[in-house]
């Protein structure tokens, strides 16, 4: 007889940390709900921003962020030896690519959020910290600990949401709250 065995969910600040970034990413994903994926990839403002970009850079920094958790800061290079084409690939990730769909951005969203949370849920401990990798906004020297970085995820899913909130309404009227 076999029995499965049920995960445990996490308690505590690891509960909240989760709880928080859940909700944030609601509110990104539900800005593209009802949408086309020519709609998902329309500019609706002066900003170079589009829905489905924002869905693709935000999964990107979710994605590369836990990776720095688990594997310090040569898993996100050195920023300041970028070349201008490095940066140009960079912008790719900020809107909508030919042959990109929506629903494929939705669901790499997905994947990275379940990521996210099974680290969360299973991180040894949240003090664990790797000095930042090299890059002109961070200051020298300074290190994060893994609470840190997930706090800036939830911070960064959040701002990137009020992007989306704009996009969309100038898209067609449409709003995430009220």
């Amino acid at each position: 007889m076999t029995t499965a065995t049920k995960t445990t969910l996490p308690t505590g600040e690891r509960a909240d940390l989760l709880e928080a970034l859940a909700k944030q990413r609601h509110f990104l994903r539900f800005t593209t709900r009802d949408l086309t994926d020519e709609q998902a990839g329309q500019r609706t403002t002066v900003s170079e921003l589009c829905l489905g970009g924002l869905i693709k850079h935000v999964t990107s920094v979710e994605r590369n962020w836990v990776r720095f958790i688990q594997e310090g800061p040569s898993s996100m290079g050195d920023f300041t030896a970028m070349t201008e084409e490095d940066w140009a690939r960079r912008a790719d990730e900020f809107r909508m690519l030919p042959g990109e769909t929506l629903a494929g951005v939705l669901a790499a969203y997905a994947e990275t959020a379940d990521r996210t949370d099974e680290l969360v849920a299973t991180l040894p401990d949240l003090d664990a910290a790797h000095p930042l990798p090299k890059a002109p906004w961070f200051e020298a020297e300074a290190q994060w600990s893994a609470r840190r970085v997930l706090l800036h995820i939830v911070a960064e899913t959040a701002q990137h949401a009020g992007h989306a909130d704009i996009v969309r309404e100038a898209l067609d009227g449409a709003k995430s709250m009220g």
